[in-house]
């Protein structure tokens, strides 16, 4: 199977004044993700920012962001439910409303720096029983081996995703998840449910082991000034397109070269609303 790479452009961590590259208004997202598109993604997961520049959940914005995206790229749209640590339950929630092909699910709750991302069991269910109603394929985000038991255990109890493939991303490399080593990667997929499909992210500095670690395992890539911004040691990253690019690379060397938008719709078995 090719190589499903998604782009994660913007994050909620990362201020606009000391990441000059990050895309944080609609026109520079939409640019960014017509070059990642051309340079061999196929998935963009998305956090948007408001006219300030700061994480927000706006509906409206969202939607707008939704919208332009599917009109100005093939890609799949998956929104963030995770904002940012202190947006509530509620308004990550609500992100379903902008009606997006995937919507990320983390499993738990984590350590995050000096934050912690909050994940309780009954914001899992409600998030992932609505997912099911209104037809969204979540991709389940995975930051520690204690994500991917309470992943099994949501979906012994409410059965299988919309569409039928479950699809996870290993987070790792966070201060106070999963290190990002092949090790902990081997682990986290050994024990993940039979038949899922899974892409990994490395955070910082972990990204290119992590990265080569996947795709010796079989899995897929999420890459992204979301989680990397540093190129090479000294180096900053130019754009998100230079990391694709870069997964893209790999990919072909892997034997697997990056899968198209069409493939990655098949693969996700996502609803089309385009």
């Amino acid at each position: 199977m090719n190589t499903l790479i998604t782009v994660a452009p913007t994050g909620a961590e990362s201020a606009k004044v000391d990441v000059p590259a990050l895309p944080v208004t609609l026109d520079e997202l939409i640019e960014t993700a017509k070059a990642c598109e051309k340079a061999g993604a196929a998935m963009i997961h998305v956090h948007i920012r408001g006219a300030d520049t700061e994480p927000t959940l706006d509906l409206g914005r969202l939607n707008d962001t939704v919208g332009a995206l599917r009109a100005e790229t093939s890609l799949v749209v998956q929104l963030s439910t995770g904002g940012a640590v202190t947006d509530p339950y509620e308004d990550r929630i609500r992100v379903l409303d902008a009606e997006p092909d995937s919507c990320s699910l983390t499993c738990g709750t984590v350590n995050f720096g000096e934050d912690v991302f909050m994940n309780p069991w009954p914001f899992m269910v409600d998030l992932y029983q609505l997912t099911q109603e209104r037809e969204v394929v979540p991709e389940f985000e995975l930051f520690d081996l204690g994500h991917v038991a309470s992943l099994n255990r949501l979906l012994d109890k409410f059965g299988l995703p919309y569409g039928g493939q479950i699809h996870c991303d290993l987070v790792m490399g966070v201060p106070g998840g999963m290190p990002g080593t092949a090790d902990a990667l081997v682990t986290a997929v050994n024990a993940l449910p039979a038949g899922a499909s899974w892409s990994a992210t490395g955070i910082g500095r972990t990204s290119m082991p992590v990265a080569l670690a996947a795709l010796a395992k079989g899995g897929h890539l999420r890459v992204g000034m979301e989680d990397t911004l540093t190129f090479a040691k000294g180096q900053p990253v130019r754009d998100n397109a230079q990391l694709v690019e870069r997964a893209a690379q790999l990919a072909v060397i892997a034997g697997r070269p990056a899968m198209a938008p069409a493939d990655a719709r098949t693969l996700l078995k996502t609803k089309d609303r385009r």
